[in-house]
C-alpha cells in the first residue's frame, strides 16, 4: 500500500515539475531573443513546403563580402532542435455537398496523426517557425496556428520573421535531419465558431451579418487575374480588400507590421476590426494571416476563416464582383 502511495506521489511530483518547466508563451508572436532563451522549454515546429532546405547547407561564399551582405537572406538549415512539418501535408481534400474541395482543414484524426508524428503532446508549448522570407512563408505558419487553435490547442505562438530573422540575428543553425519522438496529441474540441462555411458567407453577403475581408492581392480582388484552381475572376460581393502583401514588412525577414500600423491600414482600407468578420483568399492560406491579425493581434474573437475561400465559392458557382473596389 505504501509503495502504491509513493508511486502516486512521485507521479504527481513529475507532473508538477513538467507544468512548472513548461514555457509561458508571452503572446501570439515571439522574437528570436525570447525563443533562444526558452528553446529548451518549447517545441519548435518548422513549417515549410521546401523541405530539402531544412538540411541543405549553404554554398561556399564567393566574391566581395560587402556586396554579399546586400543580397537577400538565404535560408539554409533550421533552428537547432526544430521539427520539420511539411506544409503540403497540413491540408487535405474534403467532399462537401458532393464536390471535392482541395486545400481544406483535414479530418481530426488525420491532423492528430500529423501532430503526433511531429512530436506534439497536449501539454506542449509550441512555437511555429517558417522560413520567414515572405508573407507567403509567414502565412504557412498562421495556417498551422489556426488549425491547432481550431482543434483546441491554445499554447502556441509564431516566431516573428521566422528562420530568416534567426539567421539575421546571427543565431546558431543546424543542418541535422528532423528527429521527433512520437507524441500523444489529441484534439480537445472543434471550434466551429472559428470556421466559416459557404452558407455563412452567403448569409453575410445577403444580410451584412459579417464583414468579408479579402486577403488576396489587389489584382485578384479586382478580377484582373486569378489562380488556376479558382473558377471565376473577382471577389465575393461586398468584400473589403486587405492585400496580403500589406500584412508584413516588404524587406526580409518578413515580420508582421507593428499593431498600430496594422490598425491604421485597416482604417484606411475601411476594414472594421471590432465587428464580426470573415477572412478569405483563394484557399484559406493567406486568409489565415488576416484572421491572425484580427483575432490574435487585435483581439477580436468574432472573426472566422472561410476555409474553402474562392476555390470553393467559385466551384459552387456563386456570385462574384469584378473591377470594383468596395
Amino acid at each position: 500500500m505504501r509503495i502504491a502511495q509513493n508511486s502516486v506521489i512521485s507521479l504527481v511530483v513529475v507532473l508538477l515539475m513538467n507544468a512548472a518547466n513548461a514555457a509561458q508563451l508571452p503572446g501570439p508572436l515571439v522574437d528570436t531573443k525570447w525563443l533562444a532563451k526558452h528553446s529548451n522549454d518549447v517545441l519548435v515546429l518548422d513549417v515549410r513546403s521546401d523541405v530539402k532546405s531544412f538540411t541543405k547547407k549553404p554554398p561556399p561564399v564567393k566574391g566581395d563580402k560587402k556586396k554579399i551582405k546586400k543580397k537577400r537572406i538565404k535560408v539554409f538549415g533550421h533552428i537547432p532542435g526544430a521539427i520539420l512539418v511539411n506544409y503540403k501535408k497540413v491540408r487535405a481534400k474534403r467532399t462537401i455537398n458532393g464536390k471535392v474541395v482541395d486545400k481544406m482543414l483535414p479530418e481530426k484524426k488525420d491532423f492528430e496523426k500529423l501532430m503526433q508524428q511531429s512530436g506534439v503532446n497536449n501539454d506542449s508549448a509550441i512555437v511555429i517557425v517558417t522560413k520567414g522570407k515572405s508573407n507567403l512563408d509567414m502565412t504557412m505558419g498562421t495556417r498551422v496556428y489556426w488549425q491547432l487553435k481550431y482543434f483546441g490547442h491554445d499554447n502556441v505562438a509564431l516566431l516573428n520573421g521566422g528562420t530568416a530573422q534567426w539567421i539575421a540575428d546571427k543565431r546558431p543553425v543546424s543542418y541535422d535531419p528532423s528527429k521527433a519522438t512520437t507524441g500523444k496529441w489529441q484534439a480537445r474540441t472543434e471550434r466551429k465558431d472559428m470556421l466559416a462555411t459557404s452558407e455563412d458567407v452567403a448569409k453575410a453577403v445577403k444580410n451584412k451579418s459579417a464583414l468579408l475581408v479579402d486577403n488576396r492581392s489587389t489584382g485578384q480582388y479586382l478580377g484582373v487575374w486569378k489562380k488556376s484552381y479558382v473558377y471565376a475572376k473577382g471577389h465575393i460581393p461586398g468584400a473589403k480588400s486587405f492585400p496580403n502583401e500589406l500584412m508584413t514588412e516588404g524587406s526580409e525577414p518578413a515580420k508582421f507590421l507593428p499593431i498600430d500600423q496594422l490598425r491604421q491600414l485597416s482604417k484606411q482600407l475601411k476594414v472594421d476590426t471590432k465587428g464580426s468578420a470573415i477572412t478569405y483568399c483563394n484557399s484559406g492560406h493567406l486568409a489565415s494571416g488576416g484572421w491572425f491579425i484580427m483575432s490574435e493581434l487585435f483581439g477580436n474573437k468574432n472573426v472566422k476563416l472561410y476555409d474553402g475561400s474562392m476555390h470553393e465559392w467559385t466551384l459552387e458557382k456563386r456570385p462574384v464582383t469584378t473591377l470594383k473596389m468596395e
